[in-house]
């Protein structure tokens, strides 16, 4: 699956939860990640997609590992069936509550 798709399963389930996953950018300030996730409740975090198996290049690390020591979640999503776990460690489900039909019925 590309980039772009992975993208925009994780832009469906974020709204379908009443949160917004709005595209970052940065000018100047290069290796950000490519969304910043929002969920009721003050919930936040930021997510670099990727195509799968695809790794966070060099200046993204530094970036993620920036993030990190701020506070602030950071998560890599290269398949869509890691979005039900993302939105959970975010604070977007419960445990117990259904996925919504994101992750794939393989």
């Amino acid at each position: 699956m590309r980039e772009k798709q992975i993208e925009q399963k994780l832009v469906r389930a974020v709204r379908a939860m009443g949160g917004q996953a709005v595209k970052f950018v940065s000018p100047g300030y290069d290796g950000m990640p490519d969304r910043l996730v929002l969920i009721p409740s003050g919930k936040m975090a930021f997510v670099e997609v990727k195509t799968k198996g695809d790794q966070p290049r060099p200046l993204q690390v530094k970036r993620h590992e920036m993030l990190r020591a701020l506070g602030f979640m950071v998560h890599v999503l290269d398949d869509e069936r890691q979005i039900p776990q993302i939105m959970k460690e975010i604070g977007g489900l419960e445990s117990g509550v259904h996925d919504g039909g994101f992750a794939s019925k393989d």
